[in-house]
This record gives C-alpha cells, structure tokens and sequence, in this order.
C-alpha cells in the first residue's frame, strides 16, 4: 500500500470485461472506482478522494510480438503462471492516485492571507543582488 494513503480501509468497486476485438485479440477491460484518505497537501489534514481508473489490455503470450495491436491497448503478457488479478488492480489504483492531494480549494483549511505579516522589530537587510541591478540599468558599464 502506498505511503501517502492514511489507512488501506475501504471498498474497491470494479467491473472486469474480457472479450475478443476484431483482430481475435483477446482483451480485457477493467474499471475500478474506490474512495481513498489522503493527507491534504496545502492544509495537512485528512481528505477523502474518488479514485476512478479505467484501462483496456491486450493479452498476449510471453515474448509475443505486440506491433500488430491496435492503439490504447496496453501490453498484459500472460505466460505459464497465473495472472495475479489483485496486484493488478492494486498496481493501476496506485498509478490513478493524486500526485498532489489536495482539498477543494473552498473546503481547504490551510493557512490564508490572516497570517501575521513581518513584525515591525525585524531587522531590514538590503539585497545583496541590488548592486547588479544598477549596473544593467547603467548603459556605461
């Protein structure tokens, strides 16, 4: 289970179709839909998110040539060992989650324009950087 997910609790709901195109490829659909419990990554609290993953394979044997299949089709190669159905959906639900979970922005409780602003006993320091934007507005240099 993933590291960003706050608890592996929960339902998976899926729909696994497996039939043959027009070429006599026998293909598999699947579509998987669960709710996961991520950390919010803007207000650091917990948010629960619909994950939705659909995805369309060509099975072919082991070491079989794949250029004669059709576009959107990925490459499922079976070969003597049983297919292991569960890491299989358990590797495409990981690949359908959020890189960035995040709450609706409306539903966010992070940390907004109320912060305290610089108090006025800091210190002010001139940038270092100040020097070299005189000499690109000075053409003699």
């Amino acid at each position: 289970m993933s590291e960003s997910l706050v608890d592996d609790q929960g339902a998976v709901s899926g729909r696994f179709v497996f039939e043959r195109d027009e070429q006599r490829t026998v293909t598999f659909r699947s579509e998987l839909d669960v709710t996961v419990k991520m950390v919010c990554q803007r207000c650091l609290d917990v948010v629960e998110l619909p994950i939705h993953s659909e995805c369309m394979y060509a099975v072919v044997n082991e070491g079989a040539s794949t250029q004669h299949l059709p576009k959107g089709y990925d490459v499922l190669e079976v070969g003597e060992d049983p297919l292991d159905l569960l890491a299989l959906m358990e590797d495409e639900l990981m690949l359908a989650l959020p890189i960035v979970p995040l709450h609706d922005l409306k539903d966010c409780q992070a940390p907004g324009p109320d912060e305290p602003g610089p108090s006025e006993d800091e210190v002010k320091r001139s940038n270092p950087f100040s020097v070299l934007a005189q000499l690109k507005r000075d053409p003699n240099v």
